[in-house]
């Protein structure tokens, strides 16, 4: 029996209508454009309003996106076996994203789960559906990232609010024989609550008033610290990917960095040697999506993408969770623009 591989072979993307600039920005928080340039590289951002999702969440996002995906490839819904939503901003608890995605694309045929892995979420989620395909059992799985992280950003903290966007992505999955795909991974996850956590959100702190008063249903991040981690296991699990494979940085097309900074992806790409034109960025005029960053560069950068690139992805979020995965990309995206 031939060893099968799972291949991308389409990628849907979509964000908000409403773009958030540095200079409404400096009028919401005392901040300047100058300030958030220089430390997070981040001059717009896309924001879901209200009046756009009437009512939904990430899931809004997501059905877009994969709107999008499905007009692109002409492929039939029908035939969509799995749908995987990466979120850390589900609209709900319960009901999944993943079965509010289905039912609104009416993807009959399709089951479907949330995932969360914050903002490694995409790099995780890509192999769980991979898993799908290689066992043979599967033959199409669509594998979402997106984040409505605006809905958890606190606009009185100045440090935070600026590096935040909401987002979503997608790519569907196929198997093959041929060697594309996803070829190897590498992650992990260690555990550090303080540095980066939404303590209002689960079982463990109710929403009582005064949690809700004291702000603690936001987003919380102490920067420094991810920063530093973010850049050493990031940095580490591309090396170890690049080395495990024999890929030299001549080999390497593209690394896909989460959007997470944009001194985070440039120290990233000084640490490995690679030329930053080989660097996907784009949190200039997206910021950070969480699970949403990955999948958004593939998006915007499908054009550029070459039968036979080799990529490497790499990710890292609350939690800690990071790692880095080798593709070896399976189709010319020229035919297509964003």
């Amino acid at each position: 029996m031939e060893k099968i591989n799972a291949v991308v072979t389409g990628v849907g993307g979509y964000v908000p209508k409403y773009i958030l600039d540095n200079d409404e920005m400096s009028r919401i928080v005392d901040t300047t454009d100058e300030w958030i340039m220089e430390r997070i590289g981040v001059k717009t951002r896309h924001v879901l309003k209200d009046e756009e999702r009437q009512g939904a969440g990430t899931s809004y996002l997501m059905t877009k996106a994969v709107q999008n995906l499905l007009e692109k490839t002409q492929i039939d819904p029908d035939t969509i076996e799995g749908v995987i939503c990466a979120t850390t901003t589900p609209d709900y608890l319960f009901p999944s994203t993943a079965s509010l995605v289905i039912g609104n694309l009416g993807l009959k045929n399709a089951f479907g789960f949330d995932m969360e892995a914050a903002c490694a979420g995409f790099l995780y989620a890509m192999e769980v559906g991979a898993g799908f395909i290689c066992s043979g059992r599967n033959k199409r799985i669509i594998v979402c990232g997106g984040d409505f992280l605006t809905s958890i950003t606190n606009y009185q903290d100045r440090t935070t609010c600026p590096i935040f966007g909401d987002g979503a992505g997608c790519v569907l999955l196929e198997g093959t024989t041929e060697e594309y795909g996803l070829l190897d991974r590498y992650m992990r996850t260690d555990s550090h609550y303080d540095p980066l956590h939404l303590e209002v959100s689960g079982s463990a702190v109710r929403p009582t008033v005064e949690n809700i008063e004291a702000r603690r249903h936001y987003l919380y991040q102490e920067g420094r610290t991810v920063f530093k981690y973010a850049v050493t296991n990031m940095s580490d699990a591309v090396e170890i990917i690049a080395k495990r494979n024999n890929l030299t940085n001549e080999d390497i097309a593209w690394i896909v960095p989460h959007q997470a900074n944009v001194r985070i992806e440039t120290a990233v790409a000084r640490r490995i040697n690679v030329p930053e034109e080989k660097v996907m960025i784009n949190i200039d005029h997206m910021a950070n999506t969480s699970g949403g960053t990955l999948p958004l560069c593939l998006w915007e950068y499908e054009p550029k993408l070459k039968k036979g690139d080799n990529l490497i992805f790499t990710a890292f979020g609350a939690g800690f969770t990071w790692g880095a995965s080798y593709m070896k990309w399976g189709y010319d995206g020229s035919k297509f623009s964003k």
